[in-house]
């Protein structure tokens, strides 16, 4: 297994491991659809999202709130966007 495909595996195991239901679903369901177009400099990105708190991600998305600790990159943009 490369390293790549360890990295996938990680962070679809904590999109969906989150601890809160709401998170697992938004995240879950964003990865699932979207972790193989990432590039190897997005999917760390990505696993950069992957280990900020519930509660300030939740904010960031639902609320609409600027966050300086959610970092302005494609993956971030992506997710902003999405809808489940």
């Amino acid at each position: 297994m490369t390293n790549k495909e360890i990295l996938k595996k990680q962070i679809i195991y904590r999109s969906t491991h989150r601890g809160t239901k709401e998170m697992d679903l938004l995240l879950g369901d964003f990865v699932k659809k979207n972790i193989n177009i990432f590039s190897d400099s997005e999917l760390k990105d990505l696993g950069n999202l992957m280990i900020i708190e519930d509660e300030i991600l939740q904010k960031w998305y639902f609320e609409k709130n600027d966050n300086e600790l959610i970092p302005i990159n494609k993956v971030s943009q992506m997710l902003k966007k999405f809808k489940i």
